[in-house]
């Protein structure tokens, strides 16, 4: 804000700033303002002090043309508002559709077009960051809190543990069943009834309580003497999936909230090797499949469907990501819950058009000095709030259409193209 002298009485008037105009006229839909202000060499990046954008305040109008413009000028599609809130999610909290789809066209091309270049710089540059293919035959070590890849990159690190904990317990239905008030945990058994909390036992007859459960455990035997008596206790119960182990932090926490099944995914020998030689495989209720998600797929289908997913992989690009969350329709029960390392606000917008949605908790990292990575070669977070995401059916009721389980696509058509590298995790 600028202040000039009143000519008449001598007092100062404030002149609004080039941002906060584009911050209005985008607002308002003014697309001929947008550009005059974009032609003035207003900051598209300017956000105000709760983090809002331009753009964002385009979106929640649904102005199509000025969205445009504030994006062919370098606008960023993924900033995030104080409260970890982008773009996209202001459109959809606004009902703009048309928004919405702009954003994701955009988004996808960005992605696509960064992952190419990546992928091109990768050609012949053995110090860069490794596809999948390679990364699974590099040596890893463990030192310490810290997982390294051959180039000395971070592929986990132990300033990590709170999100994991915090995400093993979004997932678990045990955790999830202490949470619960006393009062919401007896309404899900039905009135008066004397049936555990836990969720593979549960007698109650709405669809919401049943659902995971029937389609789960039909034509089964009967829970073993462990599930059962994590569910007597009302602690536990369930089937988690973690794709990509890492230092298993997050699988150590999903353990101490007594799940009935436990499934882990895990494509590197170094890290099988380190999970054989802590014992996992001979965990009760574990199950180790080893390979790539990708190559597991059948036997996840098989096993599912999950009441809790957690997804974080390294050495892939967002594309496997992408291919991924095509199958979670099938791989989700219907009153589950999936979550994800969370680094690309693109995936609310990809995740809508599948029927889920995304809420947001935001955790405190602070500021992560450089003893934090001594000996790691480059820094992969750069921020003081980490927003956690959680991933529901929007309907939890609505059955999976049949036509979901045929092909290698989506619901919303979306196929395997070259993306952004997703970076770290397993």
């Amino acid at each position: 804000m600028t202040e000039i002298a009143n000519g008449a009485s001598g007092e100062a008037l404030a002149v609004p700033s080039l941002e906060q105009q584009l911050l209005q006229a985008a607002a308002t839909g003014d697309a001929e303002e947008v550009a005059r202000l974009i032609e003035l060499e207003a900051d598209v990046d300017y956000q105000d002090e709760d983090g809002v954008s331009p753009l964002m305040k385009a979106a929640e109008g649904g102005h199509t043309a000025a969205m445009a413009a504030l994006l062919q000028a370098g606008a960023p599609w993924n900033a995030q508002d104080r409260h970890g809130y982008c773009a996209g999610e202001y459109a959809m909290g606004n009902g703009q559709q048309e928004a919405v789809d702009v954003l994701l066209d955009f988004a996808v091309q960005a992605e696509l077009v960064l992952g190419a270049l990546q992928r091109r710089m990768q050609v012949g540059a053995p110090s860069s960051a490794a596809a999948n293919s390679d990364y699974l035959q590099q040596k890893l070590v463990y030192r310490g809190e810290q997982l390294l890849d051959a180039d000395g990159e971070a592929v986990m690190m132990g300033w990590e543990r709170p999100l994991m904990l915090r995400h093993a317990e979004l997932i678990c239905p045990g955790a999830r069943q202490q949470q619960e008030p006393a009062g919401q945990q007896q309404e899900q058994q039905g009135e008066g009834a004397p049936e555990p909390s836990g969720r593979e036992e549960d007698s109650s007859t709405g669809p919401a309580s049943t659902s995971a459960a029937e389609q789960r455990t039909a034509g089964l035997p009967e829970a073993s003497g462990r599930e059962a008596s994590a569910l007597r206790a009302g602690r536990g119960g369930g089937h988690v999936l973690n794709v990509g182990f890492g230092l298993g932090i997050i699988d150590t926490a999903i353990q101490s909230h007594h799940p009935a099944r436990h499934t882990i995914v895990e494509a590197h020998p170094d890290v099988l090797e380190h999970m054989a030689r802590l014992g996992w495989p001979e965990r009760p209720g574990v199950r180790i499949l080893r390979g790539r998600w990708q190559d597991v797929l059948p036997e996840l289908l098989d096993g599912g469907p999950y009441d809790g997913i957690f997804f974080d992989t390294y050495g892939e690009y967002y594309e496997e990501m992408r291919e991924f969350h095509s199958h979670l329709p099938r791989l989700l029960a219907r009153d589950g819950i999936y979550s994800f390392f969370n680094g690309l606000a693109l995936i609310s917008l990809e995740l809508a058009a599948k029927g889920l949605i995304v809420d947001y908790e935001p955790l405190e990292v602070g500021s992560l000095g450089d003893d934090v990575w001594q000996g790691v070669r480059s820094k992969y977070w750069h921020f003081e709030t980490y927003f956690l995401p959680r991933v529901t059916f929007d309907d939890p009721l609505e059955p999976v259409a049949e036509a979901s389980t045929e092909g290698q696509d989506g619901p919303s058509g979306e196929g395997q193209e070259a993306g952004e590298e997703e970076g770290k995790g397993e």
